[in-house]
């Protein structure tokens, strides 16, 4: 490990805007290891973009390992091999102990935030143009496609429907192996909707053909709504995505919603000098890297949700403590989602330590139930029943 100190000039630190002075007093190790989406998605471009950024202007090297899916990325950090991963949305579902970590050999995960971009492209359900579709209300009757063995993808759509007080029961759910096949049956008019990034590729496809697409709007004023969508996925937030495929832009917003991605995370044996070093750079030397990938611009101060569904790594939430970017109000939310883990993983301890059974489908069962109800008398919601 060793010290390392870049100066430029100073000016004052103020939210919305990042400090024209370099990170000081950044500590960080020769090599640090990191997981990541596959080579060419957004994750991996930033992490890339951002290792050039130690690289050069502290020496250190970051190696980073690409993961084909969620349980890849996530192995090596709970193993230990890595420090962190640039991870997604399953990253929530390994600190709650749900959907592909209620396994035995996972179970709720000490997950602590380092930092996350929101940039300007939105996550939702895209729906052919042709089907007169303007908000989620409007998907009853129509055929919404359901991902097999994608979890984050179907929670996404529920929420969606959710929003519009709708569920499966009031959609024709058309099941399809992959998600890119869905956007192919969507294309052929064998279905009508799909859960995608706004800018991904199959979003452009579906937008380039004969259907067309929009995205259902969500109305941010609609309490009602989103306390609906956000009981069944929480981690979403109202977001004006100016990046979306269709007909919008800066001047058309797609007024929907989004969630951080990718999330940086390490776990609470993260060391704290480098989380600490991690998120001085992040925010204090954005200038020098907001531009060098799409969707960097996310990482700024006045991005960073900071009451979201993971608590931040205690170094991070000191960092943010001493540069007065942090409230009362964050701290209580930060002491809840602390509160709320200890109390997951004290049931994982107690449910693995007793009569759990053997067969991995009545596992899952037994821990979900067993989690909902710890959950339960601590007067907190399980979320995932």
């Amino acid at each position: 490990m060793r010290i390392l100190t870049a100066l430029l000039a100073c000016s004052a630190l103020a939210v919305g805007a990042t400090n024209a002075h370099a990170a000081e007093d950044v500590t960080l190790p020769d090599t640090l290891a990191m997981t990541a989406y596959g080579t060419g998605s957004a994750g991996y471009t930033q992490m890339v973009s951002i290792g050039n950024l130690l690289q050069n202007e502290y020496g250190t090297s970051v190696r980073i390992l690409p993961g084909e899916n969620d349980v890849s990325r996530m192995t090596p950090l709970r193993v230990g091999r890595v420090p962190l991963c640039a991870c997604g949305i399953a990253s929530y579902y390994g600190f709650e102990g749900v959907m592909m970590f209620a396994g035995r050999d996972w179970g709720p995960q000490p997950i602590r935030v380092i930092a996350s971009s929101t940039a300007s492209f939105g996550l939702g359900v895209a729906v052919a143009g042709d089907v007169d579709v303007e908000t989620p209300a409007d998907l009853e009757g129509k055929r919404v496609a359901y991902i097999r063995g994608d979890d984050a993808l179907n929670k996404g759509t529920e929420a969606f429907l959710a929003f519009g007080g709708l569920t499966w029961d009031d959609v024709e759910r058309v099941d399809y192996p992959g998600y890119g096949r869905s956007f192919d049956g969507i294309i052929a008019n064998q279905a009508d909707a799909s859960f995608t990034m706004s800018v991904a590729p199959p979003a452009q496809q579906l937008a380039a053909s004969p259907r067309g697409i929009v995205w259902p709007r969500l109305d941010p004023d609609n309490k009602e709504g989103w306390d609906r969508l956000q009981a069944v996925a929480p981690y979403f937030q109202p977001h004006e995505a100016t990046a979306a495929a269709g007909d919008y832009g800066e001047d058309n917003p797609w007024v929907g919603a989004s969630y951080p991605y990718p999330i940086l995370i390490g776990n609470d044996r993260l060391d704290d000098e480098t989380a600490r070093s991690l998120i001085k750079v992040l925010i204090e030397d954005f200038d020098k890297y907001k531009d060098a990938a799409p969707g960097n611009a996310g990482y700024a101060l006045d991005k960073q949700n900071m009451e979201w569904v993971i608590p931040f790594h205690d170094a991070v939430v000191e960092y943010y403590k001493e540069i007065g970017h942090w409230t009362d109000e964050m701290q209580q939310h930060q002491d809840m989602l602390v509160k709320r883990q200890n109390v997951l993983m004290d049931a994982w301890k107690e449910y693995k330590a007793g009569d759990a059974p053997s067969d991995d489908e009545a596992f899952k069962k037994g821990w979900m139930e067993a989690r909902a109800e710890a959950l339960k008398a601590e007067d907190m919601e399980p979320v995932f029943e």
